[in-house]
């Protein structure tokens, strides 16, 4: 075992799972305030969650840029002349971008009964771009175990809705309809992440030599307490089970699986990030 896995150094950070957290939960809260225009129990969400949603995009930013070794390089990504348009990076820029400008747009519009619908509708797909180009930057690696899915732009998609409901549920201030439609969301959010994620630990545990080390390592010791732990277990399992249950329909025991939903988000991020990465340096 090992024989065939190319060595590879830690090129991607623990900071990038938290630009992905935070970008993702932009782009749903975004898309929470833009059903605010075609739903009705949806409309006391129209501006906090926007406020959320360029707060979370802002953060996003500023790791990106802080990740750089030489932060003024973030300047090249904006201009044309160095964009390979086969990159997954640069479509990111372009829909970091849109996304941005779309949402000042947004908020100009924030006022109007009409005028605001167009902005909303093109600011969520361009959010939905965002969560998809978040699993594509990993999934075009090849040679990666677990990145290289197609798994992996439905499930940052997925992590994308479940965190931002999760945030969206503070905001709600206890409107029931509104709560009610969130805990949908989350319920059933969480049940395709679990879904993918045992379909994706199978696979990887039944492939080859990389795959296997790859899964022995994400399952075991440290890594195991984050991925399995507090990724799979506290984050998702949980969360599912309390939604289930009485407790998660009450507007405390909502809070609180949002709270784990939130650590689920991160920490899974984190260690699909992380695990392929570190284990690939022990072997050449």
């Amino acid at each position: 075992m090992g024989d065939y896995v190319v060595f590879f150094d830690v090129a991607w950070h623990g900071a990038n799972a938290a630009y992905f957290f935070f970008i993702g939960i932009s782009a749903m809260l975004f898309f929470v305030s833009a059903l605010s225009w075609f739903r009705e129990e949806f409309r006391p969400l129209r501006r906090g969650a926007f406020y959320a949603s360029f707060l979370a995009l802002g953060a996003a930013g500023l790791i990106l840029v802080g990740d750089l070794s030489q932060p003024m390089r973030f300047m090249n990504t904006l201009n044309p002349g160095y964009w390979n348009m086969a990159s997954p990076l640069v479509w990111g820029t372009i829909l970091i971008t849109l996304f941005g400008l779309t949402s000042v747009w947004y908020f100009l519009r924030l006022g109007s009964d009409a005028a605001g619908r167009l902005p909303a509708v093109i600011g969520s797909l361009l959010g939905l771009g965002l969560a998809i180009y978040s699993g594509f930057d990993l999934a075009v690696h090849q040679h990666r175990p677990i990145w290289n899915t197609p798994l992996m732009p439905v499930l940052f998609v997925a992590l994308s809705l479940v965190s931002g409901a999760a945030v969206a549920v503070f905001l709600a201030r206890g409107e029931a309809k509104l709560v009610g439609a969130l805990r949908q969301i989350m319920l059933w959010g969480a049940t395709a992440i679990a879904v993918m994620l045992l379909s994706l630990l199978v696979t990887t545990a039944y492939g080859g030599s990389a795959e296997e080390l790859t899964y022995a390592f994400m399952t075991s010791g440290g890594m195991a307490t984050i991925f399995v732990g507090l990724g799979i277990v506290v984050g998702t399992l949980v969360p599912i089970a309390l939604l289930l249950a009485p407790f998660g329909r009450q507007p405390a025991g909502l809070m609180v699986v949002s709270l784990l939903v939130l650590v689920g988000g991160i920490t899974l991020r984190y260690s699909i990030l992380m695990g392929p990465q570190i284990v690939q340096t022990y072997f050449s």
